[in-house]
């Protein structure tokens, strides 16, 4: 199985690295953006980089949504895994459409709150992920899993 982990540098990508028993032995790839944290915690992956800021940036949506595109042809993930933030909007929305299945992990800090990305994604996700079990009501198909710390 190809497995695509996109997320943004920082939390959200430790987030991603905090899950590796279940991706560990798969084929994978990662896109986040070229930052120092991430490269770091990255070396000797493969990884695809994508353009920030990305918070209602819609310049570097367009830029990303192409990165999706370009990636996503050339890689053909059977799964896309993120935890947010924006860089996972356009590689769900064309990876739906080029037939991976998606799951998403809302992150940790969000207890009681959608996340925008979240409220993005929620509807074409094959898997919703919550930590916290209040977020039910915020997201009634998830599935509580608990802290991923």
């Amino acid at each position: 199985m190809k497995v695509a982990l996109v997320g943004s540098s920082g939390g959200h990508l430790k987030h991603l690295l905090l899950t590796r028993a279940t991706w560990k032995n798969d084929d994978r790839f990662w896109v986040t953006f070229n930052k120092e944290d991430a490269v770091s915690a990255l070396e000797g992956e493969r990884v695809y980089f994508g353009y920030f800021p990305t918070n209602r940036n819609v310049k570097n949506t367009i830029r990303n949504t192409w990165v999706a595109l370009k990636v996503l042809l050339r890689e053909h993930p059977d799964v896309i895994v993120s935890s947010g933030a924006a860089m996972a909007v356009p590689f769900f929305y064309l990876g739906k459409l080029f037939g991976a299945k998606l799951i998403y992990i809302e992150v940790f800090d969000r207890m009681d709150k959608p996340t925008l990305t979240g409220k993005l994604v929620y509807p074409i996700t094959d898997t919703f992920i919550v930590q916290w079990p209040q977020m039910k009501h915020v997201y009634p198909k998830a599935k509580v899993l608990g802290g991923i710390f």
